[in-house]
């Protein structure tokens, strides 16, 4: 039902968070489409996704849906997201020490789905992986 939803509005879902902050439990649903999103087209997701929450009531405790942007620095999670970034700038972290560190910022030069190489200034960085913490776009100023 959502996958239709999402495919049929050419909306792509991008990420899925539930959270607790401070006493509230958050769910936020981070979306996107070719263009970019609007509050219009996050308002029709809210209000899609209010009524099936409703009907199917997964979570027991009380939460705040809130449908958004993934916005200009959005994370990077499927296999798609790395092949549309290549050429990119990217914030990588690790879970394990490379090179004496453990987070990253360069141009995505490639991704293979084994190994990503980042190029920082003029040194290249090869990133297996199974290694990888989180990734994102990342802003230049």
């Amino acid at each position: 039902m959502l996958k239709d939803f999402f495919e049929q509005n050419g909306f792509e879902l991008v990420d899925v968070e539930y959270v607790k902050e401070g006493s509230n439990w958050f769910l936020r649903v981070y979306a996107d489409k070719e263009g970019g999103i609007d509050i219009d087209d996050c308002g029709r997701i809210s209000e899609y996704l209010s009524v099936l929450l409703d009907e199917k009531d997964p979570i027991t405790d009380a939460y705040f849906l809130e449908v958004s942007s993934p916005g200009a620095e959005r994370p990077l999670k499927k296999t798609q997201d790395f092949y549309k970034a290549v050429n990119s700038h990217v914030f990588v972290t690790t879970y394990e020490p490379i090179d004496g560190s453990k987070e990253f910022e360069g141009l995505l030069q490639s991704y293979d789905e084994e190994v990503l190489v980042i190029e920082i200034g003029k040194k290249k960085v090869s990133i297996p992986v199974a290694k990888l913490a989180s990734a994102r776009l990342a802003i230049v100023f």
